[in-house]
C-alpha cells in the first residue's frame, strides 16, 4: 500500500516467489522516495527478509487466521532509522507494565453515555479528532472520509457528555484473516481522567467476538504514557515497537504493538 503522507510502502500481504517480492517493492518505495518499507510477514520468510536487510520490529499473534504476523521493516534513509527518545520510550513500557491489569471495569459516571457511532456523528466526530491530533496518519479531520468508513461498515463507538461526543475509538476489522486493529482512539483532554477509553475498547471488544473476531491488536504512541497504560491494563500484551511509523499527534512518532486473544475473554 502506497502512503505518501507518511512516506512509507506498506505491504500487508504477498504471494509468489518472494526475492522477486522484496525486489519489487524495495524498487517501488526507491521510486516513490519514501523512507521505510513495512512488511507483514509470515514466521517462514523471515530469514529471507532478514538477508536481504530488513529488521524485526515486533509481531501480532494470531494475525492470519490464527498463525502469527512478524513486522519487519527497511529504512531508506538513516533518519527515518534513528529514534532519539527510544530510551525514554522504554521507560514508560516498563512503568506501564507495573501498572495494575483490570479483572473488570466500573460503570461509566454519571451522565455519561456509550453507543455505536452512526453515520450523522461524522462532522461531531471529525471535530474531535481536530482538536486532539495536530496530525494524523489517516484524514480523519475529513467529515466525507469518516462518513466513507461508516458505511464501509467501520465500527466506531462513542462517549456523548450532555450531548456531545467527547471520546472515541474505531475497530479496523479485516474480514479476509479475522483480525481487528483497535485505533482512532481519541478523548477531549477535559475528559481524559474518568477513564473512557477503557469502556470504548471493552466495547468494540465485544462487538469483535459477536462477529467472530478474535485477535484484536493496536498500534499506540510509544511516548504516550496513558494509551500504553490503557492497552496493559485490559490485558493485552506489549510486542515491540515501530520505530518511526507514522505522522500522529505533532510529528512523526514510534508507535508501540499490542494484541490480545478475544477467544480468553467472557
Amino acid at each position: 500500500m502506497y502512503d505518501d503522507f507518511n512516506k512509507r510502502l506498506r505491504v500487508e500481504d504477498y504471494r509468489g516467489h518472494l526475492p522477486q517480492i522484496i525486489q519489487h517493492i524495495e524498487n517501488a518505495a526507491k521510486q516513490k522516495v519514501y523512507e521505510k518499507i513495512i512488511v507483514k510477514a509470515r514466521f517462514a520468510h523471515i530469514p529471507v527478509f532478514i538477508e536481504k536487510g530488513f529488521v524485526y520490529e515486533g509481531w501480532i499473534q494470531g494475525y492470519f487466521n490464527g498463525s502469527d504476523a512478524y513486522f519487519l521493516a527497511k529504512y531508506l534513509t538513516a533518519c527515518r532509522r534513528r529514534s532519539d527518545d527510544w530510551c525514554k520510550e522504554d521507560e514508560i513500557i516498563h512503568s506501564v507494565q507495573n501498572q495494575t491489569r483490570y479483572n473488570h471495569l466500573s460503570s461509566l459516571p454519571d451522565g455519561f453515555l456509550i453507543r455505536k457511532a452512526e453515520k450523522k456523528d461524522a462532522a461531531e466526530l471529525s471535530r474531535l479528532y481536530k482538536t486532539v491530533f495536530t496530525v494524523y496518519p489517516t484524514p480523519l479531520e475529513r467529515v466525507n472520509y469518516i462518513s466513507h468508513i461508516l458505511e464501509s461498515g467501520a465500527i466506531f463507538f462513542v462517549i456523548e457528555k450532555d450531548g456531545q461526543i467527547v471520546s472515541a475509538a474505531s475497530a479496523d476489522v479485516n474480514e479476509t484473516y479475522h483480525n481487528a486493529e483497535v485505533t482512532d482512539c481519541a478523548t477531549l483532554p477535559e475528559y481524559r481522567k474518568h477513564g473512557l477509553m477503557k469502556h470504548l475498547i471493552c466495547q468494540l471488544e465485544e462487538d469483535l467476538r459477536k462477529n467472530g473476531i478474535f485477535c484484536a491488536y493496536s498500534l499506540a504512541r510509544a511516548k504516550s504514557f496513558g494509551m500504553n497504560a490503557v492497552f496493559h491494563q485490559l490485558g493485552y500484551q506489549y510486542a515491540g515497537r515501530l520505530t518511526n511509523n507514522c505522522y500522529i499527534y505533532q510529528d512523526l512518532e514510534d508507535m508501540n504493538i499490542w494484541f490480545k486473544n478475544l477467544a480468553y475473554e467472557q
